[in-house]
Parts: C-alpha cells; structure tokens; sequence
C-alpha cells in the first residue's frame, strides 16, 4: 500500500512543474542600460602635416577637437545622418608658421560597424598673414583675410567601442573674397576617445 501511495505522492509534486514550464512566463525584452547624458561626444588629438605643396612645407601641427552630442531629433538612423554635430578644435603649428582654431559641424556615416566617414563644414580664424603676398615672408603663405572658411574629410575605424583612429585631410581658404587666397590644405591622423 505505501507504493502507490508514495507514486501517488511523486506525481501529485511533478504536476505543477510540468504545467508551469507548458505556461512560462514570456521572457522580458532586452533593454540596454540608458546612457548618461553628456553634452560631449568625442575627443580627439593627432597631428598633421601642414601644407606640403607650399611655402609652410616641412612642418608639423598639434591638432585637439572636441565633437558634441548631436541633437535628438527622434529620427530613425537614416535621417540622423543628416544631423550634425558641432565641433570646436584647434591646430598648432610646432615649427611657429600658421596656427588656427575653427568651429564648425561634422557629418559621421557609418559604413559598417568599424568603419565610417566624415565631413566637416565651418570657420577658422588663424594667426598667419593676411596681407599682400609682397610683404609676406618666403616661409609662410598668404592667407588674405581671417577669419576663412575650413571643409574637412576623415576616414575611420573603431578599435574598440570607445577608441576610434581616423585618417584627415582638411582645406582653408577664403574662397576668392580677399585680395590673396592661398589657403592651407593638410594631411594627418587623429585618435578619438568616445564618452
């Protein structure tokens, strides 16, 4: 008699697991961690080389910039690449020709999880010459008027989720509306640090 009662027992326990397992509670969807609000997105050093077609040649610049958060206009990854973000940086020339700091915007385009674009657009003001190119010295260009506009391009690839390393070329002149128009157009390399 204690067999089937101790059967009777065993069953009676399992019932509910095995109905409970048929009627499982959906899974809670997963949500990542909401990030901090910062008005900073990125910070970025590197170097370039300034101008090497032209008088400033054989010279080397410190570059710093700092890109912030783009705003959040609730549109989908298409349309956001549509929006900017503002940037502010500056470049200093080691060898004493033409420094400058600009402010502008920046587009970044994602070509795949490691790999992006970017297109910059503003102004730079700088301290190198702006007069007639007769009485600029040979080692230095004629710029013609400050402040100039400055269009930049960078090619990139995420090491890691916050680390990122960038190839850059950048342009600036004054587009023909001062009497001299030389500009500075130069190559380099920067190193992002993403917030």
């Amino acid at each position: 008699m204690r067999v089937p009662t101790l059967s009777l027992a065993a069953a009676l326990l399992a019932a509910p697991a095995a109905l409970a397992a048929d009627y499982a509670a959906p899974v809670p969807e997963y949500r990542p961690p909401v990030q901090p609000l910062s008005i900073v997105s990125e910070f970025r050093i590197g170097g370039s080389a300034q101008d090497p077609g032209s008088n400033e040649k054989n010279t080397s610049n410190i570059n710093a910039e700092l890109v912030f958060a783009k705003p959040n206009l609730g549109l989908d990854r298409f349309w956001s690449y549509f929006v900017p973000r503002p940037t502010v940086g500056g470049s200093y020339n080691v060898d004493g020709r033409t420094s400058y700091a600009y402010i502008g915007a920046t587009w970044t385009v994602d070509i795949t999880d490691r790999i992006f674009v970017e297109g910059f657009f503003g102004a730079a003001a700088h301290n190198g010459y702006t007069g007639p190119k007769i009485d600029v010295p040979k080692t230095f260009n004629s710029l013609g008027c400050s402040p100039m506009f400055r269009e930049a391009a960078a090619v990139g690839f995420r090491l890691t989720e916050r680390w990122s390393v960038m190839a850059t070329i950048e342009h600036m002149s004054n587009a023909g509306l001062c009497i001299e128009n030389r500009g500075l157009t130069n190559y380099g390399g920067k190193i992002s640090y993403t917030f």
